[in-house]
């Protein structure tokens, strides 16, 4: 074996590791526990929202403006992002098309996955100057968890079949999978490269 087929082989292994390990990837923080950022210097007085996400139903929040923020005309967009329970998380969507909109309250609702672990999201403010400032600058601000979760190794949430066999055994259904997509993918990258040399 030459020097070059090694060093194919080795990156080979290298790239199939990384591929192995990104689609046994899952959520990286603690199941169950929300997280909120500090509304200072956002132009919002308060947030208001429920301790957990039901799933297959709707998600409100309710934003209220200091005077500043609602009398100059800024524009409020909820950037949402929904995650599953075989630890996918769907593209962010921007949300204004607000429920109820006066000068200085804004309420906005989205739909949730009925597999739902959780929903992260931020705020982007479109001000009136013409800037555009996102709540956090980058990543999320805000998440809280749905009654019924999978945080990639136990079930938690306050729905109490959630820790039931049948949502057990489709987790393990979905790990299997996506091993066995994996394996196919080193293995076709292996043979692919030996029709090559």
């Amino acid at each position: 074996m030459c020097f070059v087929e090694v060093r194919l082989n080795m990156r080979m292994l290298i790239v199939s590791g990384i591929v192995l390990i990104f689609l046994s990837s899952v959520s990286g923080s603690a199941g169950g526990i929300n997280e909120e950022m500090s509304l200072e210097g956002t132009g919002l007085i308060s947030m208001n929202y429920n301790d957990f996400v039901l799933s297959s139903e709707s998600f409100e929040i309710e934003l209220e403006l200091d005077s500043e923020t609602s009398d100059n005309g800024t524009q409020v967009t909820w950037v949402t992002q929904i995650c599953i329970n075989t630890g996918v998380c769907y593209p962010p969507e921007n949300n204004h098309d607000w429920v109820t909109n006066d000068e200085s309250k804004l309420v906005g609702s989205v739909n949730v996955d009925d597999d739902a672990s959780y929903i992260n999201w931020r705020i982007k403010m479109n001000w009136s100057d013409g800037d555009e400032e996102n709540f956090p600058e980058n990543g999320f601000g805000w998440k809280v968890w749905s009654n019924c979760w999978f945080d990639g190794e136990e079930w938690g949430g306050i729905d109490e079949s959630c820790n039931s066999e049948g949502n057990e055994s489709k987790i393990a259904y979905y790990s299997k999978i996506t091993s066995l997509i994996a394996l196919l993918s080193v293995f076709t990258m292996v043979l692919w490269r030996r029709f090559q040399t």
